[in-house]
């Protein structure tokens, strides 16, 4: 029992240091950090209890074994899921590929978010590399946005000199399993190669979104992603992996 309370009081801490990490580096894109100081101040009044000898009600046997079961079975599927999202981190493509789909994520005022910007310009460096290739940029404009992503990312690249003839704007997309159906106005699923690029810990669910979608031949190119919020994504992405398999997107 110390030695649970000394866990408890250690994972809450450092989740609340994560929390606080993440707001004061203002590198976080959504709310969904919070989870952290959620999970943080769980642990330690759970840990604080056992100190002080608040009783928590004992369950029964068979409930408990039930509930420790369901426990290592969840366990074993995010250690799963999780080795399937580190599956796409290397991924670069292949040369000459005939379009490159550019997933959105948020603009803000000055001009792309660092997680977009970093799509940004693993896409620029592929245009420049094999110059026969189209870009799609894929996303529509969010409440909190003054114009589409779709126009940012645009704006973006050939402000860094991509011809604009190499780019093709989506601009109704919300969602990644959106971005992929989508772009297919803009090419030959079937027959047309392509490359899926966003962050590393995106590629595996974008590119089997795409798979399940019909492209037959689709690839994952991997932009970097901040390494402060490469926890919180990987959690985040696991929920994104488990709902896209539940919803028959993957």
């Amino acid at each position: 029992m110390k030695h649970m309370q000394n866990l408890a009081m250690i994972l809450g801490i450092l989740f609340i240091l994560y929390f606080l990490g993440i707001q004061i580096a203002a590198v976080h894109g959504t709310n969904f950090y919070f989870i952290w100081l959620a999970a943080g101040i769980l642990l330690t009044g759970w840990a604080i209890c056992m100190k002080k000898g608040i009783l928590i009600p004992r369950l029964p046997t068979w409930l408990r074994r039930g509930t420790l079961i369901l426990s290592c079975l969840g366990f074993l599927l995010f250690f799963f899921v999780e080795c399937l999202i580190l599956s796409g981190f290397s991924a670069k493509g292949k040369e000459g590929l005939d379009y490159i789909i550019v997933l959105g994520a948020q603009m803000k005022a000055h001009g792309p978010s660092r997680i977009l910007k970093m799509r940004l310009d693993t896409a620029y460096d592929y245009l420049m590399d094999n110059p026969d290739t189209i870009a799609i940029v894929s996303g529509a404009k969010g409440d909190d946005e003054h114009v589409s992503e779709a126009q940012g990312m645009y704006d973006y690249l050939v402000g860094r000199g991509i011809e604009p003839e190499r780019i093709m704007k989506e601009d109704k997309s919300y969602n990644t399993s959106q971005n992929i159906n989508f772009s297919m106005a803009f090419l030959n699923k079937e027959e047309d190669s392509v490359g899926i690029v966003t962050n590393n810990f995106h590629i595996f669910r974008a590119t089997h979104i795409a798979e399940k979608s019909g492209y037959r031949q689709v690839y994952g190119i991997a932009a970097p992603s901040e390494l402060m919020m490469q926890g919180n994504n990987m959690l985040r992405e696991f929920m994104g992996v488990m709902k896209d398999f539940l919803a028959g997107n993957i």
